[in-house]
């Protein structure tokens, strides 16, 4: 016999535990939260530092190859996805950011009322737990910890921070505060030497409520359809079960596994169902278009001083940070690689920041293949800098490969296919060298290793960004909200056009690039998303 239950929820990543927390809290509506992964009760998934050893990890990694790309050399890109409690956050490295004010109203404008800044920064302080405490822009005592780098932040971190202000960039203690331009550290996800993630913040106390029922290892197959309103599910757990909603079936399986899951479901293009043999449900032919993603690229350092590479190649530092860690949650396992950013304009004519900066007090190389290690540290000291466009116009697509519900998608992100993205990339790198040449960084360099001094004229340098260009892991909008449904997938209150009972809540209904990393505002568009849902239960009972 089909379960029944009032919500069904499809994906326990970053959005769909806020959900499954929100839709139970007042106890009146049944809610069946489904993952296709395992626990995320596993020490490198809790370990800060054990972001290196989840990113080829099968257990809880999806593991996703893109397409050959062109833009990047005719080479494929490999893109990690949670497939565990919690989704990505569980294996991102944990940097809280929201973007910026104009990213939101920038929604606004585009006829999606109720998504400006102003009207979604009440989510944002409602999901926070910040270390700094409560203010304008920000909540205290929300699920979701936010933490300071502290005493943990290595000397070269702060050096790199000078060096900005030495370059004329202001700096900015709170990238999520008031303006986002300048640099600083980043505040992160965790507590108390934890990762925050959405597992451990939402899902965990929403775990005793009797009207939520969590089922792992549960790979849904297809959206059930039936007079024009999704009713259900069928999910895989050993046999194929059915599952009943009552009211809706809200997908939130993120970019990659929530248009597919349409598209699987007959809903999505005419043309690409009716090739795979899937009965047309609807004609949304945006499912799986705009496909939108961060990339960046590194620069190396060899430095004068030790970096991370020293301590971590050394095995006497690594027991004694296990150790400290085991006793005191402290030391370099309680924190992220990357410890300090920065939101720059490259150029003038900018109205605001159109450049991520990261920095990492380490090196390391990483090979390309899935079954690598990640951090493989260099034999010498050394550190990175990395440029990453904010809003890149490169537009890709995402689209199954058959019926096969099993079968990973076609994944082709576009990259670098503008010639505004290009322009971009260029400029960011040769900020890298200008932050490089600064007297606070300068005096700890040695030399430039990658891509080195000879790189220098624009057509080595073009060819070096296409060539060694990689993900952020920040793919979005493949069901993206609009007015139009030729268009869009969503509307504005995240319902799918055409058909009844049926949201997607996740990265994937972004209609533009969030100005930095998407964790904080995936988070953000779920508790919104569980506001209009209870709002719309509410009118349509009475």
């Amino acid at each position: 016999m089909p379960q029944e239950y009032d919500y069904i929820i499809v994906g326990a990543g970053s959005a769909g535990c806020v959900l499954a927390n929100r839709l139970t809290e007042n106890g009146k509506h049944s809610v069946l939260l489904l993952e296709a992964g395992g626990t995320d009760r596993r020490p490198w998934v809790q370990v800060p530092i054990g972001y290196s050893k989840t990113f080829f990890d099968a257990a809880v990694n999806w593991k996703y190859t893109t397409e050959a790309d062109p833009g990047i050399n005719g080479k494929t890109a490999y893109w990690p996805r949670g497939k565990v409690l919690g989704g990505s956050s569980s294996i991102n490295a944990m940097v809280y950011i929201r973007g910026q004010r104009e990213d939101y109203d920038g929604w606004t404008a585009k006829g999606l009322a109720g998504w400006g800044f102003n009207d979604v920064l009440p989510y944002f302080k409602k999901s926070e737990d910040n270390i700094r405490g409560a203010d304008a822009y920000h909540g205290r005592g929300g699920p979701l910890a936010v933490s300071d780098i502290g005493e943990e932040v290595h000397p070269l971190t702060r050096a790199f921070v000078q060096a900005g202000v030495e370059a004329g960039v202001p700096r900015n203690d709170d990238f999520n505060g008031a303006s986002q331009e300048g640099i600083g550290l980043y505040q992160l996800n965790i507590r108390k030497g934890i990762r925050s993630n959405s597992s451990n913040a939402f899902l965990r106390p929403a775990m005793r409520r009797p009207n939520l029922h969590l089922v792992t290892g549960a790979h849904t197959t297809r959206i059930l359809i039936e007079n024009g309103r999704a009713v259900g599910v069928i999910y895989r757990k050993g046999e194929l079960h059915e599952a009943r909603a009552g009211r809706e079936v809200i997908l939130a399986a993120g970019a990659i596994n929530s248009p597919q899951l349409l598209q699987l479901s007959g809903i999505g293009s005419p043309a690409l169902l009716r090739r795979h043999g899937i009965a047309i449900k609807v004609d949304l032919p945006a499912v799986g278009r705009n496909l939108m993603d961060h990339l960046y690229v590194s620069y190396i350092w060899r430095a004068n001083r030790k970096t991370l590479n020293d301590s971590f190649r050394s095995n006497w530092f690594k027991a004694m940070a296990g150790l400290r860690y085991l006793t005191t949650r402290r030391g370099p396992l309680s924190i992220s690689i990357n410890q300090g950013g920065a939101f720059v304009r490259t150029r003038p004519g900018l109205d605001r920041p159109n450049m991520q900066l990261y920095f990492v007090p380490m090196s390391f190389g990483a090979d390309s293949s899935a079954d690598a290690e990640l951090l493989n540290f260099h034999d010498f000291p050394g550190f990175i800098m990395s440029a990453s466009p904010c809003r890149p116009t490169s537009r890709g697509e995402l689209e199954i490969r058959s019926a096969d519900p099993f079968a990973p998608p076609k994944i082709t992100p576009n990259y670098l296919s503008t010639e505004a993205d290009v322009e971009d990339m260029l400029e960011g790198v040769a900020f890298l060298r200008r932050l490089a040449a600064a007297p606070a960084l300068a005096s700890a360099i040695v030399e430039e290793v990658t891509p080195g001094p000879r790189v220098t004229a624009r057509e080595d340098i073009v060819h070096d960004c296409r060539d060694r260009a990689n993900t952020t892991f920040h793919p979005i909008s493949t069901c993206t909200m609009g007015v139009d449904p030729r268009t869009s997938v969503v509307d504005a209150r995240l319902r799918v056009h055409g058909i009844a009972g049926l949201r997607v809540v996740d990265a994937s209904v972004m209609p533009d690039m969030i100005s930095g990393n998407t964790n904080a505002p995936t988070i953000m568009i779920a508790e919104k998303g569980a506001d209009l849902i209870l709002a719309d239960a509410m009118r349509a009972k009475s």
